[in-house]
């Protein structure tokens, strides 16, 4: 298969298993978003729609957010892990959204990226999923996934992402981004596939016999 073919039938079975995917971290709006998926940094989805709703009752916005201590947000979100970084940058991003975006995260992927804890990934995630601005946020998984279907040469995961957005048109971008993460759980994890066992990569690599070596993200 050419990289343009495995594309297409990569599209088409994740579109088969995954036709609407929701997105995977309950929340109500852009900062609610924004919170979870900064708590999601080596964390499972699972474990942070656990965290989030203790959180949330006791703040659910910036302005309320911004009156608690470290301390009272660290203590909701420890069972995430990297708890006192990731509670310095929520109260921090919130005291910057409170005061200088009118409470509102604003839909702007280099604002996003200069707010504490923020890097490229988070503030894609939150472009896309609540804003719906085409984005192809890459984290490890799929920058695993992509290697193993010959999508990319994975140098490192703006590699990937550069890739992955010039093999897909960008109306495709944020579904995808969605589909590629739920394949990779269901069938293609980094313990259940080698790169020689879910269909994807058995129907692109047919001829594959030993595990394949990606580079780490």
């Amino acid at each position: 298969m050419l990289k343009t073919e495995r594309a297409e039938f990569i599209r088409l079975k994740l579109d088969k298993h995954y036709p609407d995917p929701p997105i995977p971290l309950s929340h109500k709006d852009p900062y609610t978003l924004l919170v979870a998926v900064l708590l999601s940094a080596q964390c499972t989805d699972e474990r942070v729609n656990k965290v989030t709703p203790g959180l949330f009752a006791l703040a659910d916005n910036p302005a309320d957010m911004s009156k608690l201590s470290v301390e009272q947000i660290d203590n909701a979100v420890r069972s995430c892990g990297l708890s006192p970084r990731k509670a310095q940058s929520i109260l921090g991003l919130s005291k910057i959204i409170d005061a200088s975006f009118q409470g509102k995260v604003p839909p702007d992927m280099q604002v996003l990226e200069t707010f504490p804890g923020v890097g490229h990934k988070t503030a894609s995630v939150v472009m896309s999923q609540a804003f719906g601005v085409p984005s192809f946020p890459v984290d490890t998984h799929i920058h695993r996934l992509a290697q193993r279907w010959g999508l990319t040469s994975g140098k490192n995961v703006k590699q990937t992402e550069d890739d992955l957005k010039k093999l897909y048109p960008p109306e495709l971008w944020n579904k995808l981004h969605l589909q590629i993460i739920y394949y990779g759980r269901e069938f293609c994890s980094a313990r259940s596939c080698d790169g020689t066992v879910c269909e994807i990569c058995r129907t692109c690599y047919p001829n594959r016999k030993n595990p394949f070596q990606h580079h780490k993200a």
